[in-house]
């Protein structure tokens, strides 16, 4: 393997990191006044198995933030290769009119009608982390589509396919 020294920069870790690959969903918050608030995520992590935790990660000048680190809990539904338009909708790349979409009400908070999988949770810890807020939840509800359908993946600064779909 060829070593390529690079700068210490923030573009040379961006693009370093685009080589990771992941998985996408939509971060949602319900507010006080009932609204939904909701951005698309690849921030996210597995932490534990005992007690149940993850962790997602936003930027501090993010609009779902404020909402975020206030509200008791969040969800995050995974989104299907399908999904790809609602995913940049909620990432803020949408132009015109959105595309169609809908969140049920369910114990773990909203969720994106026909997401693959959806994780519900309760904050359980905010930390700081440089320009983002790293938010760790404890999983309180957990929802997984019957269907077997690919995921929406990313790579590479853009939407990539599995060659096969979870079986």
């Amino acid at each position: 393997m060829s070593s390529d020294s690079l700068s210490l920069s923030s573009s040379d870790y961006r693009k370093a990191m685009a080589l990771f690959a992941t998985g996408v969903a939509v971060l949602a918050v319900e507010g006080p006044d009932s609204q939904v608030v909701a951005m698309t995520a690849n921030a996210v992590t597995s932490v534990s198995l005992d007690p149940l935790l993850l962790l997602v990660c936003v930027e501090k000048i993010a609009n779902i933030a404020g909402l975020l680190l206030d509200a008791p809990g969040f969800s995050l539904s995974f989104l299907s290769e399908r999904q790809q338009a609602l995913s940049d909708y909620f990432a803020g790349r949408w132009q015109g009119e959105p595309p169609p979409f809908a969140f049920e009400q369910w114990a773990g908070g909203p969720l994106l009608s026909g997401c693959i999988a959806a994780i519900g949770c309760h904050r359980y810890a905010v930390m700081e982390g440089g320009d983002h807020w790293i938010v760790e939840g404890e999983v309180i509800a957990i929802q997984r589509s019957a269907e077997a359908v690919a995921p929406l993946m990313f790579f590479a600064s853009r939407y990539q396919r599995l060659l096969s779909s979870r079986g």
